[in-house]
């Protein structure tokens, strides 16, 4: 490369056709630079099928930039000797930047901090210019969300999500909401009766091309022992196929997510659910086209208020104030641990081997698609391991290698701030924390159970619920002041100091059990 040439910084969740980074290539001027991350396989197990999207999608954009006449410097899973040293991105961005000598390198906001950091770091130790960009996937910027925050005693997603709502026109009639209601949550909390959800619309699978099998083969060559099989990998890699997906979700299942979206039924793990978070979140697909198809949808008649305004809640409330508040408070809030919380997690966090029936279900599910919905994310697999006391930075660990559609802005305020409450009430103003009761009201896995979720001690106590009385036992002190747990608290304390006393054995006895199994195969 000559001085003046410029060097494209494409990160495996930038992917996005339309976005600053390659918005005006010029191939006389400008290389793209991409880099496959195997040093995040080669640190622990992580789901095959994680690896095949990041790598497959970066390859197709790969192949059509160089269709397009675009020099692109790629580094492949196949350029890594198997056992050499590890490298993460910004070893590779050093030797790079020494071999080719751009004059400028072009960057965007990452969705990891410690990799902008580091990347940062190198463009700055090298003494080339750094020409930066906002992320403007994003509906609201790192500034406009600081801005909002500032001043704020607490940070509430609903005040948020109206101001949203408003500045973006979604969901309005001048400026009052649609409906005459900011959120419809009451109505999208139902169960499914005793004969379950009955025949279901099937998700669209996008058979594997050239590209994506070759991938597929190298992980499952390379990566044989780790989770999941790289073989049954059928998620959108392209931005046409992640729009083909969102044109199904709103013609299939929009009608029915919002009175199902918080429902479990065993053996059914995809329910009416979108499964949009990959391509979101790789870039594959952008917001605004989720925002625009789903109120058109309302609008035409085709899906009811509660369902749309509960997916638009998702995508222009939550979504983006998870990354706000990832920002605002990083990199600080990795080390948050405000329960204090130590226990390494369970092996069947890896292996799904347990007789939990709905532990056993969602693990299942992550398994097989390295998905499972957000009520098994947070009210089963992130609600056991609060309640185990698990390190919750190890279950955002966990999170980031299990799950296809992790990334660091996401995963660590929904895994450790919500999911664990390590953040203690940044997120929520709670933990989330419940009995083996409330899985029984939302799904049909107790009926299937040895455990008996009225149970707290015995033989067929539902560890759901013995740790749960346990958790509320051992963290009164810290937590019995906090309104939103009132109720729960009065009826720990009717509870007699024999009884609880049983409990405290009780769980002792299950993390015990736990903590000996010899498959551990825990991260941290």
């Amino acid at each position: 490369m000559s001085a003046e040439q410029r060097l494209i910084v494409v990160l495996g969740d930038q992917l996005d056709r339309r976005g600053p980074l390659l918005d005006d290539l010029d191939a006389a001027r400008d290389a793209v630079w991409m880099t496959e991350a195997v040093a995040e396989a080669e640190r622990g197990p992580v789901h095959q099928q994680r690896l095949v999207l990041f790598f497959s999608a970066m390859r197709h954009l790969r192949d059509e930039l160089l269709a397009r006449g675009i020099t692109v410097h790629y580094r492949c899973i196949e350029d890594a000797p198997v056992g050499a040293p590890e490298q993460g991105l910004a070893d590779h961005l050093r030797a790079d930047i020494a071999r080719l000598q751009p004059g400028t390198i072009v960057m965007m906001e990452a969705g990891d901090w410690a990799i902008e950091q580091s990347l940062q770091d190198v463009v700055r130790e090298s003494g080339v210019t750094l020409q930066w960009h906002r992320d403007s996937h994003f509906l609201a910027s790192r500034e406009s969300f600081a801005r909002w925050a500032e001043g704020r005693k607490t940070l509430t997603l609903e005040y948020f999500y109206r101001s949203m709502r408003k500045r973006h026109a979604v969901l309005m009639e001048g400026d009052q909401p649609v409906g005459g209601a900011w959120n419809f949550d009451k109505d999208n909390r139902a169960a499914f009766g005793k004969d379950g959800p009955g025949e279901l619309p099937p998700h669209p699978r996008f058979q594997p091309d050239a590209t994506t099998r070759q991938v597929i083969d190298r992980i499952r060559e390379r990566y044989s022992d780790h989770p999941g099989d790289a073989r049954d990998f059928h998620q959108p890699v392209t931005p046409d196929q992640a729009l083909q997906a969102l044109d199904d979700f709103i013609q299939y299942r929009l009608p029915h997510f919002g009175t199902w979206q918080d429902a479990i039924w065993v053996g059914e793990p995809l329910l009416y659910h979108a499964r949009l978070s990959t391509s979101l979140n790789l870039h594959l697909l952008d917001p605004r086209d989720c925002l625009e198809r789903a109120e058109a949808a309302y609008h035409r008649g085709e899906a009811p208020l509660n369902a749309v305004e509960g997916f638009v809640r998702q995508v222009l409330g939550w979504r983006e104030f998870i990354r706000g508040i990832y920002w605002l408070k990083m990199p600080g809030y990795a080390d948050a641990n405000a329960l204090d919380h130590h226990e390494r997690l369970p092996s069947f966090y890896w292996t799904g081997d347990t007789d939990m029936v709905c532990v056993a279900d969602a693990m299942a599910a992550v398994l097989r698609h390295g998905y499972a919905h957000h009520i098994q994310r947070l009210m089963v697999l992130g609600l056991f391991a609060q309640l185990y006391g698990a390190h919750p930075y190890a279950f955002h660990e966990w999170h980031m290698a299990l799950y296809l559609d992790a990334v660091d802005w996401v995963s660590l305020p929904n895994a450790l701030g919500m999911s664990q409450f390590g953040d203690g009430g940044v997120v929520g103003t709670k933990p989330y924390c419940a009995s083996g009761a409330y899985i029984g009201r939302m799904s049909n896995a107790c009926a299937q159970c040895r455990y008996d979720p009225r149970q707290a001690t015995g033989e067929r106590a539902c560890p759901f619920t013995t740790l749960y009385w346990e958790f509320l036992d051992r963290h009164e002190e810290r937590l019995g002041d906090n309104r939103r747990l009132q109720f729960q608290y009065r009826n720990l304390q009717r509870k007699s100091e024999s009884q609880r006393a049983a409990i405290r054995e009780q769980a002792k006895r299950l993390r015990g059990r736990m903590a000996a199994d010899p498959d551990h195969r825990e991260r941290n």
